[in-house]
């Protein structure tokens, strides 16, 4: 084989036009053994791939489609392929030959063929397609069938509702039992296909042809048994024993070699376990889905930071996973930047207070390092720490003071950043550090630490005896500063006035901040603040100290966790680009359809409280009939095993959307039905859960902006990460 490539790259040179021309047909008059025309169509499809446009040579490539040699036969339709769209007037030329390859003796001719033809969506082409199109989807040979599968795919693409009124989908319902796992494996890939699209036919399977599904799991290549994973989405559990026997049947793809597979095997898991009702069995799935997990980071780095990207969104719902692995996301010196700052904030939410230690041990090594990037996250990272985890945050102060006595400038500004964050979570307790801070206040050049550092001069100016010195020092350059340092130090001179406003200075100082930010400042928030700021400081100083000096809402990382509804959506992709944006595919892909948990009876309480509805576009209405009546659901068998002695074809729907009806349920529900479900509490219960009305309004940046840098307020109680969001 290496022999024939290092043959084969001689014919990787740029060719003339007419030289291929003069070849081929040159090659007509004395050929008996095609060798000649088989030497220049590969110097052609070589410079097709280095990208040299071959598209004169058409006429003349054409000629040779009828060349019984299936080298030759393959050569011409890769370039029929890559040309056969751009030469309209051309095509119809080769229709002839392609209808009698699609009755070829030989299948792989026949699979040629039809999949060539898909390629070239033409209407002449796409008409002479249909009747052929049909008969290899029942063809004898199961290459030929799992080839016209994807060929579907491909014609649904081209024209949605003339695929349907062909009835090419109903056709591929049926290869979902066909006794070849490969054409099992390529339908449910091409229903996936067309049901990921917005104006496509809902796809959905029901119990009895995704247990057949899952018989085809063992005999499938890697590619199928991630499109079989990927289609059990599509099944809406109606009892919890349902969801319990095909996670029991799934779990053991997790010890996959294929990454991908893995992957797509925990998606289907963390999908079925929202309609489960065994703790004991989603407590042993949440274990052994830990191992496979911390396997996948001894991969290269581009596949663990789709593992530690994806890893980032299962923690925060399920948290019991990997809640004893946080060593395994310890940086190694070699890691690129990137897989580093994912492990940073995968090791900050896996920290509690029996690890806190450690984490914050490894943290210290890591605020020395060289990237400035990296050793910024780490000391925001410490001060996160010590708001998270309140045992730690002694030791999360001393070793603060520490980087801020290495008078390094990036990392003195992180310190004080986060400093101000530990102020607000712990009022009172660590306010012996601001000397500290103050003798630090030169390099504080950036505007969040700048602003952060007036913050505190503000907030503590009763203790703090210079502080209307350090402030008149640092409103000297007040208009020249950004407008978040601006409103930072409008709010801490109006704090000094009312603490100390009998000083002649302070008076001062507080009338010129308030004129330049009522009449020089453009920025409508500073001159707004700025006039209520002066009204309520001349109208009633006593009131204006109760309101701009009133108690501030305790901070905690708690609530940085994603929004329940839009992580149960964004688990639903993962392993896919969604989940490394943390984005649903819909709002950075054309024409995809979102996806997300249907109501069912055995959905537990809480998953159906943040229930996320999508709305589908409104499509004219197409009835698509199919003759003789739909084949019946049998009774649900007592035992599992009896599920695939009796497989009924599932029936076809209409592709409306106004009815939201879908394509593979045989038991006539819409998956909207149940409002008895028997949930259980979540096991970190927050109280109730209340349904989210935009589930993307937390999700943030898509690579590095994690909206968990900066605490927010508290928005209920919480008992912490440690238990499992078990329903």
């Amino acid at each position: 084989m290496s022999t024939q490539q290092g043959q084969d790259a001689k014919f990787f040179q740029r060719g003339k036009i007419e030289e291929f021309r003069a070849e081929l047909q040159a090659a007509e008059a004395k050929d008996k053994k095609y060798q000649k025309r088989k030497t220049v169509l590969k110097k052609i499809v070589a410079n097709i791939t280095m990208g040299n446009d071959m598209s004169p040579l058409f006429h003349d490539v054409i000629q040779c489609i009828g060349t019984p040699l299936l080298e030759i036969k393959k050569m011409v339709y890769l370039f029929l392929v890559s040309y056969g769209r751009s030469k309209p007037d051309q095509i119809h030329l080769v229709i002839p030959s392609f209808l009698q390859d699609c009755n070829d003796r030989n299948p792989l001719i026949r699979a040629l063929a039809i999949r060539t033809m898909s390629y070239i969506p033409i209407s002449v082409v796409t008409e002479a397609l249909s009747d052929q199109l049909r008969h290899c989807l029942k063809d004898r040979d199961p290459y030929v069938r799992k080839t016209a599968a994807i060929c579907v795919a491909k014609v649904y693409t081209a024209d949605p509702r003339k695929a349907e009124r062909k009835g090419f989908v109903e056709l591929l319902r049926d290869m979902l039992i066909d006794e070849n796992a490969t054409v099992v494996a390529n339908a449910v890939a091409a229903l996936s296909e067309i049901g990921d699209r917005q104006d496509g036919v809902i796809f959905k399977l029901n119990l009895t042809i995704a247990n057949k599904l899952l018989g085809a799991l063992g005999e499938s290549s890697e590619w199928g048994q991630i499109y079989i994973l990927d289609s059990l989405l599509r099944y809406v559990p109606e009892q919890h024993s349902d969801a319990e026997m095909m996670a029991e049947r799934v779990i053991v793809q997790l010890q996959h070699a294929n990454s991908a597979v893995v992957l797509t095997t925990i998606k289907a898991l963390l999908y079925l376990m929202n309609y489960m009702g065994d703790r004991r069995l989603i407590d042993y799935i949440c274990r052994k889905m830990g191992p496979p997990l911390v396997t996948l980071l001894s991969s290269g780095p581009e596949v663990q930071y789709v593992a530690l990207r994806n890893i980032l969104l299962i923690i925060q719902r399920r948290p019991t996973v990997l809640k004893n692995d946080v060593k395994a996301f310890f940086c190694k010196y070699n890691d690129p930047i990137y897989v580093k700052l994912a492990k940073l904030e995968i090791m900050y939410r896996l920290a509690r207070e029996e690890n806190a230690r450690e984490v914050l041990a490894e943290l210290e090594e890591y605020a020395s390092e060289v990237d400035v990037d990296f050793v910024r996250k780490a000391v925001r990272s410490i001060g996160r720490l010590a708001i998270k985890v309140e045992p730690a945050a002694d030791k999360c102060i001393e070793s603060l003071l520490k980087l801020i006595e290495t008078k390094v400038t990036y990392v003195v500004q992180e310190a004080v950043i986060v400093t101000k964050d530990i102020f607000r979570r712990y009022p009172g307790k660590y306010e012996g550090i601001i000397p500290k801070l103050c003798e630090n206040l030169d390099a504080l050049d950036e505007p969040e630490a700048k602003a952060a550092m007036v913050w505190i001069l503000g907030q503590f100016a009763d203790k703090i005896d210079n502080a209307d010195e350090l402030l008149d020092d640092l409103v000297y350059s007040f208009l020249d500063e950004p407008a978040e340092v601006q409103l930072a130090l409008l709010t801490a001179v109006v704090k000094l006035f009312i603490y100390k406003s009998q000083s002649e200075v302070t008076k001062a100082l507080v009338h010129k901040v308030l004129k330049w930010a009522t009449e020089d400042i453009d920025n409508p928030d500073l001159r707004d603040r700025g006039f209520m700021y002066w009204r309520m400081l001349a109208m009633n100083p006593a009131i204006a100290a109760e309101i701009v000096l009133a108690e501030k809402p305790a901070i905690t990382t708690d609530s940085d966790r994603m929004d329940r509804g839009a992580l149960d959506q964004l688990l639903l992709h993962t392993g896919t680009l969604g989940s490394i944006y943390h984005k649903n595919p819909e709002t950075f892909i054309r024409n995809a359809a979102g996806r997300a948990l249907i109501d069912s009876p055995a959905l537990n309480a809480n998953s159906r409280a943040v229930l996320v509805t999508l709305a589908r576009p409104q499509l004219p209405p197409m009835a698509i009939s199919v003759s003789g009546p739909g084949p019946v659901e049998p009774t649900r068998p007592s035992q599992p095993g009896e599920v695939a002695n009796n497989v009924p074809l599932p029936t076809i729907l209409e592709s409306s959307r106004s009815d939201e009806r879908d394509l593979l349920d045989v038991e006539g529900d819409d998956g909207a039905g149940g409002d008895s479900g028997e949930g259980y509490p979540d096991g970190d219960d927050d109280g109730p859960v209340t349904k989210a009305a935009d589930p993307y309004a937390s999700l943030g940046g898509a690579f590095g902006g994690y909206v968990t840098d900066v605490p927010q307020p508290v928005g209920g109680s919480r008992s912490g990460d440690l238990d499992d969001l078990l329903f």
